[in-house]
């Protein structure tokens, strides 16, 4: 990482990040775009009585609507060894809620014609040019399960990238056998190595399927990441900083927290309640190795809701735009089709993916309220979102806690407490 070249680029941006210091959307009394103050009041002891049985040390929730905020609020601590209450400027990991912020970058690109999405990834990541697919098959004798290497039919797109339908996986997590075994032997991951390395050890191993045929969640974005880089020759994090963050004034949005802002850092408990085993989340406070673009970043609620209300306008906020309406309905429409999908990341009934979102097909089948034509997506330690742009609403939820999908009921409990809450 050049260190010089990420100074220059701080310090060319002090005036703008100044001038675009942290702004909330505004804000409206909750009659005026439809909820009921009384049934909003129900969220805070719900959630505060989760807090109270040990799911999470603490949250920090926003909803608004028709573009203004109704109900921004925190719970619990900031950090339970300090006990430190939690406030509405905390700052959380997000883990994959970077994934959208990514996507979007991309699209800029596509809209500025320096990318096709059906173009080959190798076209700009040329190490990624001769992969082939694991592919298992059964002795008819003995039936044993052998894997052996195939060609892909064919390339890798950077539509698959963003519908994760690349083949790519986490190899931690993955139920593709000998792809998960080679992972770990070539140390593929998106922490702990460099830009550099993550591809070079990517371009070793086989796909767990072919491009295009199967949903699975994975590094998919992380390569993104890397194409971005290819394309602007710049370092992912000053991307985002120079073409989303700053523009969008999302002042506390970065890859890496500033001494000056640790103490707004929420963490985790020490011990997970359900595994007895220590939470290890991501040190956000030093430079990593590279700027993953599936799990790096870090922000508060109202930094996110400043990036969601700019999706549900369209492509624009406060006269700064972005994208087009005509790519934000592209990108928040299903891609997904008939795939299958695959791995440890299921979809929930009547859910397919778009690019960089998962999208809500119907109203039905769903487990929790909502609409058909939402989008959402969430982070490994306790972040979620959703949008509904027939509500016209947007709902944050911001807690630090465990990775893993018991995370998803903490989410659902707090929007099923919004939808309660509509009242128009």
């Amino acid at each position: 990482m050049n260190i010089v070249r990420r100074l220059a680029g701080s310090l060319g941006l002090l005036f703008f990040v100044t001038l675009a210091a942290a702004a909330d959307l505004p804000s409206a009394v909750p009659e005026e775009v439809g909820f009921s103050s009384e049934r909003l009041a129900r969220i805070g002891p719900v959630i505060q009585g989760e807090i109270e049985r040990g799911q999470y040390p603490g949250a920090v929730i926003l909803v608004a609507r028709k573009g203004k905020i109704v109900y921004h609020e925190s719970f619990g601590q900031l950090d339970p060894t300090s006990a430190k209450p939690m406030s509405k400027d905390a700052i959380f990991r997000l883990y994959s809620m970077t994934k959208p912020y990514v996507s979007v970058a991309a699209m800029m690109l596509m809209e500025e014609g320096r990318l096709r999405v059906t173009d080959p990834v190798s076209k700009y990541v040329p190490a990624l040019s001769n992969l082939e697919v694991s592919v298992a098959s059964t002795d008819p004798y003995t039936g044993a399960i052998k894997y052996t290497n195939v060609a892909l039919d064919r390339e890798i797109t950077i539509q698959d990238l963003l519908r994760h339908t690349s083949g790519f996986v986490y190899g931690a997590f993955t139920s593709h056998p000998r792809v998960k075994e080679l992972y770990t032997k070539e140390g593929v991951d998106w922490k702990d190595v460099t830009a550099a390395e993550q591809i070079e050890r990517l371009s070793k191993v086989p796909l767990a399927h072919q491009p295009g045929t199967t949903f699975e969640y994975g590094l998919s974005t992380d390569v993104l990441g890397r194409v971005i880089e290819a394309i602007t020759g710049m370092a992912l994090g000053d991307f985002l900083q120079q073409r989303i963050f700053t523009p969008l004034a999302m002042s506390d949005s970065a890859f890496i927290v500033p001494r000056e802002k640790r103490d707004r850092l929420a963490q985790p408990f020490a011990i997970d309640r359900a595994t007895k085993n220590p939470i290890n989340l991501l040190d956000v406070t030093v430079q990593q190795k590279n700027d993953a673009g599936g799990a790096g970043t870090v922000g508060t609620a109202s930094d996110y809701a400043r990036f969601l209300q700019m999706m549900i306008n369209g492509g624009q906020l406060d006269g700064v735009r972005l994208l087009s309406r005509t790519t934000v309905a592209y990108m928040t429409s299903d891609h997904l089709g008939d795939a299958k999908a695959s791995g440890f990341t299921t979809l929930p009934a009547g859910t397919g993916f778009g690019l960089g979102f998962a999208v809500r097909r119907q109203t039905g089948l769903f487990e929790v309220t909502g609409s058909a034509g939402e989008y959402f997506w969430a982070g490994a330690a306790g972040t979620g979102f959703y949008v509904d742009p027939k509500e016209q609403l947007i709902c944050v939820w911001m807690t630090q806690s465990q990775p893993g999908m018991p995370r998803r009921y903490d989410r659902y409990l707090f929007k099923q407490m919004v939808y309660q809450a509509i009242a128009d």
